[in-house]
């Protein structure tokens, strides 16, 4: 389960959420919260994230410079990469961060396939990587193929996630 508050300024994003897992063959159980603000465009700036399981509490933060340097902390370690040119973070059980992507390409409004470089965010270790999210629109909604799966979702008139088929809905 994931629950978002979104505050929205233009193309501009803050929002803070949670996510709540039950343990499965997939994964351990774990709860995860984050907060997240994009520039005027619509381009990732800042995200902090902490994750807790039976195993204890970790946190991690990125962070995007201007210049396109993106920095991240997990406490420990410290890392700076241009993640292949990404302009967005996708976290892994998360429909919302969909959303980063499929507004700023207007995705929404039916426009052409494209292929978006991402931070890849593993919540359960807190591990990130580069990556390639490929956004395909059709006629019974967005074809999102990413490392972890390939399913479709379904969004709303600003580009919100109303459904992701196989994974959530919103209610």
């Amino acid at each position: 389960m994931e629950s978002v508050r979104v505050q929205l300024s233009g193309r501009r994003i803050k929002a803070s959420g949670r996510i709540v897992a039950a343990e499965c063959t997939d994964h351990p159980a774990f709860s995860a919260s984050y907060d997240l603000v994009t520039d005027e465009n619509g381009v990732t700036r800042r995200l902090s994230v902490r994750t807790t399981r039976a195993s204890g509490e970790r946190h991690m933060s990125l962070t995007r410079s201007e210049e396109g340097i993106w920095m991240s902390d997990n406490g420990i370690d410290h890392h700076r990469s241009t993640f292949g040119g990404a302009l967005d973070v996708d976290v892994v059980f998360s429909p919302f961060f969909n959303a980063l992507p499929i507004r700023r390409h207007d995705l929404q409004a039916g426009a052409d396939d494209v292929e978006v470089p991402v931070v890849y965010v593993n919540l359960i270790d807190l591990r990130i990587e580069e990556a390639t999210v490929v956004y395909s629109s059709a006629s019974d909604g967005i074809h999102v193929l990413s490392p972890r799966s390939s399913s479709s979702v379904t969004v709303d008139e600003d580009g919100f996630v109303l459904e992701y088929r196989g994974l959530a809905s919103r209610i």
